[in-house]
């Protein structure tokens, strides 16, 4: 599988919870944190959810 690293760019501040508890879902809690993930279809529907508060990169 191939990994994905997301970077939280923008606040979660004015977000409603359920994209605040897909940011904890997927290991970010501060804003510019970044995590690496596997890229499943789950991960990919989490982003998709969140993905005007972050940034993606294929590695």
């Amino acid at each position: 599988m191939t990994k994905v690293k997301i970077t939280q760019t923008k606040s979660r501040i004015g977000s409603n919870k359920r994209q605040k508890a897909t940011l904890d879902a997927l290991g970010l809690k501060k804003l510019n944190a970044t995590v690496e993930q596997e890229k499943t279809p789950q991960i990919e529907g989490m982003i998709r959810k969140v993905r005007h508060l972050v940034k993606i990169e294929e590695l």
